[in-house]
This record gives structure tokens, sequence and C-alpha cells, in this order.
């Protein structure tokens, strides 16, 4: 484990040439940013999922309803054991050859079957309630960081004089309010890692310019 450390916080990586980590101890004087500090993302980034879960349940949901938002998804298909195990394990959609023998086997016709998978896939689409409320916790956590970050930063000099970013580099003291925007920052993205899963999926989607200019 050690060894692991070792090489994560290799300094030749994380720091100019002829820096090195006791170079940058904390002091009397000056507070410096420390490798351990990371650790603290951890736990906050469990504190803000479970935040988040209390916000869209006791806050978002109610403003949701209040706008009359309704929480019914999209029509359910009817049970069909034989069309739902063609959904799970083979395909959720069909070709025409895999449809005309379902309508054989289910004396159904094809148009019918279309149907039935359509309203399958709908089914697993989240709620307008869901993306309402998924949505409004994210727009309430961005809006809060980008106020702090904008009431911070009018009181840096480097806002206003990008030269001050380079004035000392790397020995720039660590302030307060730096360390908690940073901190806030990666544990908030940390957190997207314990709702990746019940998180909603969204669709990437990309024109014919931007697929032609990603292939060269």
């Amino acid at each position: 484990m050690a060894g692991i450390l070792a090489w994560f916080w290799n300094e030749r990586f994380w720091l100019p040439h002829n820096v090195t980590w006791a170079d940058l101890k904390n002091t009397d004087e000056a507070t410096f940013p420390q490798a351990e500090d990371l650790y603290l993302a951890c736990p906050l980034a469990f504190c803000i999922f479970m935040i988040r879960l209390v916000f869209e349940r006791f806050i978002a949901r109610p403003c949701a309803m209040g706008l009359k938002i309704q929480a019914n998804g999209p029509q359910k298909a009817q049970p069909n054991a034989i069309l739902e195990k063609v959904f799970t394990a083979i395909t959720k959609h069909p070709d025409e050859k895999r449809l005309e023998g379902l309508s054989k086997q289910l004396d159904w016709d094809v148009r019918t079957i279309q149907r039935w998978f359509r309203q399958r896939r709908n089914q697993e689409k989240p709620s307008t309630l869901a993306r309402f409320c998924e949505s409004m916790w994210r727009f309430t956590f961005y809006l809060y960081i980008f106020t702090y970050g904008v009431r911070f930063l009018k009181k840096t000099p480097w806002l206003w004089n990008t030269k001050e970013c380079w004035y000392n580099y790397p020995y720039q003291p660590l302030t307060v309010d730096v360390h908690y925007y940073y901190i806030l920052e990666l544990s908030f993205y940390l957190s997207l890692l314990f709702s990746r899963f019940t998180d909603i999926r969204r669709k990437v989607r990309m024109t014919t310019a931007s697929l032609r200019q990603h292939s060269f």
C-alpha cells in the first residue's frame, strides 16, 4: 500500500522541478495545499449524496407537485411472458424476421407486437417527476457553487491581473475560500459515483459534422 501511495503522489508528477512535498509543509505564517486534503472529499461526497436524497424528497418533489408535474410514467405494455423474454434476453428492437416469427407464435399482427415493444421500451424511461427532481438538484448546486465562486473571485487579485496566478509559484498559500471551493467541487463529482446507477441515462447525440470532426 505504501508503494502505491508513493507512486501516486510522485513529486515529479505533481510538483515543479526541484520542489518536494517537504517544501510545502505548513508553517505559522502560511498554509499550503496538502495531499491529505483530498481525503476529505470521500466522506464529504457521501454526505452530499445523502443531502441530495433529502433535497429531492422534501424540496424538489413538493415543488414538482406544486407545478402539477405528475409522477405517472408512460403507458405500460400488456404482460406477456414470451415478448418479455425476447425483450430482456434477446433484443429490444426486433427485426422484421423476428417480428413475423412472434406474430405466428402469438397469433398477433406485426403492428401490435411493434406497439408492445415500443410501450415496453418507454416503460424504462424515467417519469417527468424524476427528471425534474434530478435537474432541480443539479441546478441548485451549480447555482450555489457559481455564486460562491463569483463572490470569492471578486476579492482575488488574479481575477484582475492574471500575472498574479504565477507570483511566487508554487509557494502560494492556501486560503480557506479556495480550499472550501475545490474540496466541495471534488466531493460533488465524487458523489455522482454513488448515484451513477440511479441517475437518468442521457443519450449523446452528435451531428454528422461533429462526427466527421471527431474522426480526424
